[in-house]
């Protein structure tokens, strides 16, 4: 990357975590994967009862391999009955996620199929601690609704093989429509919008990775 689109980066990444942060969402930036597992470790406590959504940046950034150690209880869905595991995420210590975009104001956009992941980031886990790459990172609300439906819908829908239009056309079949625009496929991704503006308890914990990670 040369310095001018560098410095456009640190820039708009300065300005997110400000933004965050004024929205009472406690932000710090991580480098590198191997920072971003450093910084989420410092948010746990060995014991911690832990459980996650499903993610593809935990476990690119190596967050699910720290999660797996052993230092912690962890509720999994990939090894335990999922609907059992999410009714047990509202009581945990903490709750790991992504976010499917991040705006310059400080807002997390998230757009879930089952509800249980959007559902776990408002209430029930003592913390929440969002793990999320710079590519997450957009200017606004419609640019948040702009990647979910253009750029991450589509290849996420492909990885699970989904017979929905952005997994079998590569689009959103609402795209161009207003946020909750799509299809009436019985496998559709994107049911439940949730749009977290302000924390009023110190709850949601943000790390920004400065690498490329998920959808």
């Amino acid at each position: 990357m040369d310095g001018n689109k560098k410095a456009v980066l640190e820039a708009k990444i300065k300005r997110t975590i400000q933004a965050l942060e004024k929205n009472g969402m406690p932000a710090q930036y991580a480098p590198t994967k191997e920072d971003a597992v450093k910084a989420v470790g410092q948010l746990l406590t060995p014991g911690d009862v832990i459980s996650c959504g499903g993610s593809v940046t935990l476990r690119e950034s190596g967050v699910r391999e720290l999660m797996l150690s052993g230092q912690y209880d962890f509720l999994d869905r990939e090894q335990q009955p999922p609907e059992e595991v999410y009714l047990k995420t509202f009581g945990a210590d903490v709750f790991l996620t992504s976010a499917n975009a991040i705006t310059e104001a400080g807002e997390l956009y998230n757009v879930d199929g089952r509800g249980n992941r959007t559902a776990a980031l408002i209430y029930g886990p003592k913390k929440v601690v969002v793990v999320a790459g710079v590519n997450k990172i957009v200017r606004d609300l419609d640019a948040a609704i702009y990647r979910v439906k253009d750029i991450a819908a589509p290849p996420n829908a492909m990885r699970q093989g989904k017979g929905t239009p952005c997994g079998q056309l590569g689009r959103c079949a609402g795209c161009g429509g207003g946020m909750t625009a799509g299809c009436a496929h019985e496998e559709r991704m994107c049911c439940h919008y949730v749009v977290t503006a302000y924390q009023r308890t110190k709850r949601i914990y943000v790390v920004l990775v400065g690498e490329e990670l998920g959808y």
